[in-house]
């Protein structure tokens, strides 16, 4: 088996697994409980927050566990929505952001807020000066995703940021769900940014857990009201187990990243590079510094991403159809909609995404699978 849908998900790590199964099976006390028993797993949930803490160079008040990525963003934008209603009602995303965030700003528009979804170029890519010509008396909010899921461009979150040093009163969310580990650590947490979301998922460790960064003296009002779990702002009893594994897999992450990354990158220029040669592939994705080293989107005109994704499943090699949230419900790609790619080329786009754990010799054999399948379609198509 070839897994390229780890924008998907990730395989859980072993060792990551381990660690899950023996804090259930030993550390089961509730860290809220007075207890020898709590307070052996509150003082266990407290290392983790600190590890990771130390990992993303931040303070440990500064990250909140959450149920994962899109906890995080129904939790960053609704709950300055919230916290801020008083001061105003508008709010700035782009066209491509994940579900996450945009059914969010649907549900928030209904309140009656006012949204604004920047349009993206040919790159998938917004533009700062988009962002400035959007701001209003009454902006409270800008959500910028740091890498789009489908296509792999590269927000200019960072400009965006040094944008925003001109309007403190605005808070700033950036959803890093598919940039942690990618070499992007600087731009994500540069100094403007308020809010950042993760998901373990992602990144190797269990489902259903993740984190928020909050930067100190920012506020939001909680999604989920309850016993006060997470300095009042995240109620629900902590999935330790979960959180201690997610803290080890955040560690294996960086470790040795930037050669990570440089790998995937590889990787991906050496497929990127093979499949651009023939005449019916549309590459959506770039080889360049403006997009991610780890997903790779492309199109085999005339046949639907569907059938191109079943074809390679027959030979044992997972890929998508661009987001797998939309995948099942045979949605066309929002992103690439939002480049203005025509719906019959869009229609045809599949995903590639790689982790630290793909090889060369893995693309080597994909590339020998896809001449195969190419010739195959190309028939059909004839």
């Amino acid at each position: 088996m070839i897994y390229f849908d780890n924008s998907a998900t990730t395989k859980p790590d072993l060792s990551v697994v381990d660690t899950y199964s023996k804090v259930s099976k030993n550390i089961w006390g509730n860290p809220s409980s007075l207890h020898q028993f709590g307070e052996q797993s509150f003082n266990l949930l407290e290392q983790s927050r600190q590890q990771i803490a130390k990992i993303l160079n931040v303070f440990p008040d500064e990250i909140f566990f959450t149920g994962g990525g899109t906890e995080g963003d129904n939790w960053a934008i609704k709950g300055t929505a919230m916290v801020k209603r008083k001061y105003g009602n508008h709010i700035i995303t782009s066209s491509v952001e994940h579900p996450a965030v945009i059914n969010s700003m649907k549900q928030l528009e209904k309140l009656g807020f006012e949204v604004t979804y920047l349009p993206v170029d040919q790159n998938g890519k917004v533009s700062v000066e988009d962002v400035k010509a959007s701001i209003k008396h009454s902006t409270i909010l800008v959500s910028i995703m740091a890498v789009n899921n489908e296509v792999g461009s590269i927000q200019p979150i960072e400009q965006i940021g040094e944008l925003l040093k001109k309007y403190p009163t605005i808070q700033y969310h950036i959803d890093a769900v598919q940039g942690i580990g990618k070499g992007l650590h600087d731009i994500i947490f540069n100094d403007r940014a308020d809010l950042i979301t993760f998901s373990g998922h992602k990144f190797h460790a269990p489902r259903g857990v993740g984190f928020m960064y909050k930067r100190r003296g920012k506020k939001v009002e909680p999604l989920l009201a309850g016993g006060g779990q997470e300095k009042n702002l995240r109620s629900s009893t902590e999935n330790l187990p979960a959180i201690v594994a997610m803290a080890r897999a955040l560690r294996l992450l960086t470790d040795n990243e930037k050669e990570k990354v440089a790998k995937q990158a590889e990787i991906k220029n050496f497929i990127f590079n093979y499949i651009s040669k023939f005449d019916n592939v549309i590459t959506f994705s770039k080889d360049n510094a403006e997009f991610a080293p780890h997903i790779l989107c492309f199109a085999i005109k005339g046949v639907r991403g569907e059938t191109i994704v079943h074809a390679f499943e027959s030979y044992g090699i997972f890929i998508s159809t661009t987001s797998a949230c939309s995948s099942k419900k045979h949605l066309t790609s929002s992103t690439l909609t939002a480049m203005k790619i025509p719906e019959e080329d869009a229609t045809s786009a599949v995903r590639i995404s790689l982790d630290e754990n793909n090889t060369m010799d893995e693309a080597k054999k994909f590339i020998q699978i896809f001449d195969i399948l190419y010739e195959k379609f190309k028939k059909i198509n004839a």
